[in-house]
């Protein structure tokens, strides 16, 4: 049907953004995709270590640390980050941190490696539930911050659902707390030499670090027959392989992500990991959960809605300060 002429005379008004502001938006975007991509990856990990049987946490641990630095090594030489990497080694400051920082993601792999292949998901996802509550703990005892009052009461709450969990498991949720304390300090390492070092040369100096431990590892577990990196087929062996693949991307995503996003929203989509895994632990291996361990993750889960709001009050709060600044 022909268009009516009235129609036809009308002026279009065409509505473009500024362009900085379409910039803005699509690094937003790129921010969150990069952010669920590697939060996502590390909430499905438990499948992969399942996949890997009968391979135990040592050896998949072994493997992670080897296969990672061939993967470091190319992505080292595609960016022309050596002298980057040469600049880490020489400033003991950045070395020393970096050296801390790969005992503390060992420690944080190893434990989680053994929660999930001993049918323990459950916890080891509790483990990055309470991190963040960790991490406003490290602020109050390492950086002397003073807490505001929603953060005493998400800790607080904290604290009643490890003793509830306490209870529930019949001892302490080590798995959970190692979890939580390893990877909250390696947090909070990495956070205090981000600006000295990128994320490709600071991960290839924590692989490097462990690499002649992990190697040294494979090479006992070889000669006393415990290695299954060989004796399971070809698929268990290219299984192994990509663990490098599979450690380094969800790391360089979430650089990515942290390079584009504030940390209030690094601070919710960190949820997502935990969720995840703790889906797959009831979903697929069907772990069981009892009445007293729902109310203990309950009690958690309402410690981080405290966090949570308290997180959104102060960024608001900072937002807006910065906004009568700006116009005054």
């Amino acid at each position: 049907m022909p268009t009516p002429p009235e129609t036809n005379s009308l002026p279009k008004t065409v509505v473009t953004a500024p362009s900085g502001l379409k910039a803005v938006d699509k690094e937003t975007t790129a921010g969150v995709l990069f952010g669920f991509g590697a939060y996502g990856l590390w909430g499905l990990l438990p499948l992969y270590f399942f996949a890997l049987m009968p391979a135990g946490a040592v050896e998949i641990v072994a493997n992670r640390v080897v296969w990672s630095l061939f993967f470091c090594i190319v992505l080292i030489t595609v960016t022309r980050s050596w002298r980057a990497l040469a600049g880490a080694f020489r400033d003991r400051s950045v070395f020393g941190s970096l050296a801390l920082a790969a005992a503390l993601i060992a420690v944080n792999w190893l434990t989680y490696t053994y929660g999930v292949t001993t049918g323990q998901a459950v916890e080891a996802a509790l483990g990055y539930f309470i991190n963040p509550l960790v991490s406003v703990l490290l602020g109050v005892f390492v950086l002397k911050e003073k807490l505001r009052p929603l953060q005493w009461a998400a800790v607080g709450i904290g604290f009643v659902a490890v003793a509830v969990l306490t209870v529930s498991y019949g001892k302490l949720p080590w798995i959970a707390l190692t979890l939580a304390f390893s990877f909250g300090l390696y947090g909070f390492v990495k956070k205090r030499v981000g600006p000295k070092v990128d994320a490709v040369t600071s991960l290839s100096v924590e692989t490097i670090v462990l690499a002649p431990i992990a190697a040294a590892t494979m090479v006992f577990l070889s000669v006393s027959g415990s290695a299954t990196l060989t004796s399971q087929g070809p698929g268990h062996f290219w299984l192994l392989v990509a663990s490098g693949v599979i450690t380094a991307v969800p790391l360089l995503f979430f650089g990515a992500s942290a390079r584009r996003l504030p940390m209030t929203t690094i601070g919710l989509l960190q949820y997502v990991a935990p969720l995840l895994q703790f889906i797959v632990a009831l979903v697929v291996f069907q772990e069981a959960m009892t009445t007293s361990r729902w109310i203990g993750f309950g009690v958690v889960w309402l410690a981080l809605l405290v966090l949570t709001v308290d997180m959104l009050r102060a960024t608001r709060k900072n937002s807006l300060a910065r906004k009568r600044a700006r116009t005054s």
